[in-house]
């Protein structure tokens, strides 16, 4: 992964309100055209990101779970009037709830996909920052959820390592064997996670977390690039608030398939969040090119 994007960098008030409205639009939008963009753009901005590790995820986990759950929606939902076939059973397969089945697939996956790059950008120091002197509880349990799994993962690692060290690889040998290194792995694992709990708990109480009138240092500070962005968030995100309100990028998929089509307002709505959702991967492309453009001319 990337050490920190030009994204990244930005006030954490504006990293949090464009997540905010891409999950809000992903999750509202159902219409084709907005779909596509915005996986096309958590695609791209998850690859930005975390390069190729972002892609092998995709194509072992997520084109997977695509397929299997545009396959369940049918076999469930038999909305429709176009009748392609029908099963042993004699519900019809219709062409409306396959195509609804895609939809929801891309919905999800877009869904996963932006909290991926969520998960990247918006670090605990910053859930802290806007959310600590709110809901201090709320914001501790946040942040600390979100280092959870990467901490797990890289601590799951040197636990196994010096375990492999005394011979108790989970690699080899027999099946009970290696069940007994794993449970043993694991039991070393949730005591470590338990004392690291307790440790957390009682540093935060002893540097007086969550009282009244407590203050706490912070590097970030709203500067001169954070207000046109957050000026276009706003902007962009009303714009789609109000589209989406009237009905300007509806979809209906049943009993037929049909648009809601408005001409150049939709056209115009379509730009509007494709601009919204492509934001963080064109801010940092822009921000390489100029520094490839400046290391050119040392």
């Amino acid at each position: 992964m990337r050490e920190k994007d030009t994204f990244s960098g930005y006030h954490p008030l504006v990293n949090m309100l464009y997540f905010a409205a891409v999950f809000a639009f992903s999750m509202i939008l159902s219409h084709p055209i907005c779909l596509a963009i915005s996986f096309v753009c958590a695609f791209f901005y998850a690859l930005y990101l975390n390069g190729g590790k972002a892609l092998r995820f995709h194509l072992k986990y997520m084109l997977p779970m695509l397929f299997l759950t545009a396959l369940i929606n049918p076999a469930f939902n038999h909305r429709g009037v176009t009748v392609l076939a029908y099963f042993p059973n004699g519900n019809p397969l219709t062409l409306e709830s396959v195509l609804y089945g895609v939809a929801a697939a891309f919905m999800l996956i877009t869904i996963i996909t932006w909290f991926s790059c969520f998960n990247a950008v918006m670090t605990s120091d910053k859930f802290v920052y806007l959310f600590g002197r709110i809901f201090p509880a709320l914001s501790l349990i946040l942040a600390i959820s979100l280092r959870l799994v990467p901490r797990y993962k890289a601590q799951i690692r040197v636990i196994a390592d010096a375990q492999r060290c005394i011979g108790r690889d989970v690699s080899t040998g027999g099946v009970l064997r290696r069940a007994r290194c794993g449970l043993k792995i694991l039991s070393i694992l949730v005591t470590w996670a338990l004392e690291s709990a307790i440790e957390t708990a009682d540093s935060m109480r002893c540097r007086g977390y969550g009282l009244p009138k407590r203050t706490a240092f912070s590097i970030f500070r709203f500067g001169r690039r954070d207000r046109p962005a957050l000026l276009f968030l706003l902007f962009a995100g009303g714009c789609m608030s109000v589209g989406a309100a009237t009905g300007e990028l509806g979809f209906l998929y049943f009993p037929m398939t049909e648009s809601i089509w408005s001409g150049a307002r939709a056209a115009g709505l379509f730009v509007c969040y494709f601009a919204l959702c492509a934001m963080p991967a064109a801010i940092g492309l822009w921000e390489d090119r100029k520094w490839k453009s400046l290391r050119s001319n040392i």
